[in-house]
């Protein structure tokens, strides 16, 4: 879809304007959006080619508000992140030796609710002050078991093969094995977000039901402020989760650390666009400041990529932050069977260690169209496709 193709929504007159990237996004996520955008505070919005229906705010969008935060427009899973590492191992690996990898996942990866590790892991992100609010302070016990864990849904760990068609990002062009994964802030994360979620709404009586998911907090109030030192906080505490995965998996197989690069979604930022700070929000959506580098993955037998930003001011510097569901988990589940993924995985040379059926691939809309509706958005700068996958069991209840 080309630049004036993109679509407006429906917005009523004196509300913030809206555009769409992407094509066929259910009517669900389309009203979500309109809601969203008919807010007071709201300033301007957008909505990315993955998006599909979520609460308050759709999986896929962008809200930037005046003043205010939304914690349902940040997600149930704050700070929910990517992260990838290249290491300093032959992708020859993945056939020669696999064994070691598969070990490494099993050892240095925990999936699902309560998820934890015998010996609690250890990071300075435990060391900062849990002790602003009583909800906070309560959960800092549950976020150390925790810490290092991942959950469940579409969260996953992974080897997979990253090329590079010309140098970048410090390494020469050709093909790596990296690890990536998905994951967020936990039990923590979810229960805080549902906190001030019910204390927005508690404030915010006055809004009609269809926005009550909507319901913000000033900055400038006690509330405002106490949510968003919770939600850095959490977004300190995702990153070091993954920091733990991919430190403990690299020295479980001795080896070298040859890139980083990670980014946040489900968050909010404070920035400036159109020469006034606003709050940024973005549910499932990646950052795509101009030069940003970040991740936008497939599923777990589709290809990845590592792209960089080209800073569109319509998007509010934001891309997708996946592929995105197509179906729900339950029509997933209906339509698929194990036969179908198993069949799908030995055509794409993948091999999966553990998942739930509402996680197949044909669930998720083709991420090569997904990045064609965002070319506008996004430059790429290398592919990476799973090879090895670890996710939550079947029957784990799902935390994104």
């Amino acid at each position: 879809m080309t630049r004036k193709e993109h679509k407006r929504l429906r917005i009523p007159a004196g509300r913030a304007p809206c555009r769409i990237w992407g094509e066929g996004i259910e009517e669900t996520a389309l009203r979500q959006m309109e809601n969203a955008c008919s807010l007071p505070i709201s300033v301007k919005g957008a909505l990315m080619p993955d998006a599909h229906q979520g609460y308050g705010l759709p999986i896929g969008g962008v809200l930037a508000t005046r003043g205010a935060v939304i914690p349902y427009a940040v997600g149930v899973d704050i700070a929910c992140r990517m992260k990838m590492t290249v290491l300093d191992l032959p992708v020859s690996t993945l056939e020669d030796d696999v064994n070691r990898l598969k070990t490494a996942l099993a050892r240095e990866t925990q999936f699902g609710i309560g998820a934890t590790f015998r010996n609690r892991r250890e990071h300075e992100v435990m060391d900062e002050d849990w002790s602003f609010s009583a909800t906070v302070r309560n959960l800092k016990d549950k976020a150390w078991s925790q810490l290092g864990t991942s959950g469940s849904g579409n969260h996953f760990a992974e080897f997979g093969v990253l090329t590079l068609d010309k140098p970048d990002l410090g390494l020469e062009a050709g093909t790596y094995l990296a690890l990536l994964s998905h994951s967020g802030s936990r039990g923590a994360g979810n229960m805080i977000a549902t906190h001030y979620s019910k204390l927005a709404m508690k404030l915010r009586p006055e809004l009609p039901k269809h926005l009550q998911h909507l319901a913000w907090l000033d900055l400038d109030s006690a509330e405002g402020k106490e949510y968003w030192k919770a939600m850095e906080l959490m977004g300190r505490y995702a990153a070091a989760n993954h920091e733990l995965i991919h430190t403990h998996i690299a020295r479980n197989l001795g080896v070298d650390v040859l890139l980083d690069v990670e980014n946040h979604h489900n968050f909010a930022w404070k920035e400036t666009h159109n020469g006034e700070e606003v709050v940024v929000h973005r549910k499932g959506a990646t950052p795509a400041g101009k030069k940003a580098v970040g991740i936008i993955p497939g599923s777990m037998a589709s290809t990845g990529f590592i792209v960089r930003g080209k800073g569109e001011p319509d998007s509010l510097h934001s891309a997708s932050h996946g592929a995105g569901r197509r179906m729900s988990r339950t029509a997933a589940k209906k339509q698929f069977t194990w036969e179908d993924l198993h069949a799908l995985l030995k055509e794409r040379n993948v091999t999966l260690l553990s998942a739930g059926l509402d996680e197949v691939p044909m669930a998720y809309k083709d991420i090569e169209t997904v990045m064609a509706h965002q070319a506008d958005l996004v430059q790429v700068i290398a592919r990476f496709d799973p090879r090895l996958v670890r996710m939550a069991r079947a029957g784990e209840r799902p935390e994104d």
